[in-house]
Order: C-alpha cells, then sequence, then structure tokens
C-alpha cells in the first residue's frame, strides 16, 4: 500500500474496510466454533491490519516534509521493511506465545491482506 499515493480520507476507507473484515471474521469464528478460534482470527487479523496502520503513520509523518532526491524510495522501503518485520514478529507472537489456532488466523490474515488488494478497485469504482 503505497500512502502518499493516497489521500488520507481513502487511506482511513481502506484501513476501516480491513478493520470491519477481520472482526466479522473473528466474530464468526467465535460463533461457530469458540473462544480460541475466534481469539486466534482476531490476531490474524491484527497481524495484518496493525502493520499497515503504522505505516500508515509513518507515511502520513514524512508527507510533509519536502522530498530529498532518493530518499523518498528508502523512506518506502524502510517502511515496507518495518511493515514486514512487525507482521513476522506479530505472527510469531500469537502462534508461539499465545498458542492461536492456526486456521483462522491463517485465514483472517489472507483475508485482511486480500481487502487491502481489492479495496482500492472497489473505492475507486464507487466514486
Amino acid at each position: 500500500m503505497s500512502a502518499p499515493l493516497y489521500s488520507k480520507r481513502f487511506t482511513r476507507r481502506l484501513l476501516s474496510m480491513q478493520l470491519i473484515t477481520l472482526i466479522i471474521i473473528g466474530t464468526l469464528f467465535y460463533v461457530f466454533k469458540g473462544v480460541s478460534w475466534g481469539a486466534s482470527a482476531l490476531a490474524g487479523g491484527v497481524a495484518a491490519w496493525l502493520p499497515g496502520v503504522v505505516f500508515i503513520i509513518l507515511a502520513w509523518r514524512l508527507q510533509g516534509q519536502s522530498p530529498v532526491k532518493g530518499r523518498v524510495a528508502w523512506t518506502f522501503a524502510l517502511g515496507e521493511a518495518c511493515k514486514v518485520l512487525l507482521t513476522i514478529v506479530l505472527l510469531f507472537v500469537e502462534l508461539g506465545g499465545f498458542n492461536a489456532v492456526f486456521v483462522p488466523l491463517g485465514l483472517t490474515w489472507l483475508s485482511v491482506l486480500v481487502v487491502q488488494i481489492v479495496a482500492p478497485t472497489v473505492i475507486n469504482n464507487k466514486g
């Protein structure tokens, strides 16, 4: 997700759609499979959503600064690297530390990532 290319309103809508997706899927797993599956699903969604939020906050902070030649690419690469590392750390903590159930965690994680890919098309088509 390249936050500087999108407006703040667009980015908020995208993150809101991801948050709604993880809440809905977590609730469905909770209702049909129990507390551990619901919590695991929420954890998986957070592992996909939270790094995106951190990336956006960093991008918004740096967006107001005047770009130095070559700095924009490095800033983006550093933000993406932090996002990937945070995702890996969260997944390790959730799977190893909290003994989350893999299936709901993985499905919710993938669902939130799919929303990140599909949502810009849906948002842009609505106008």
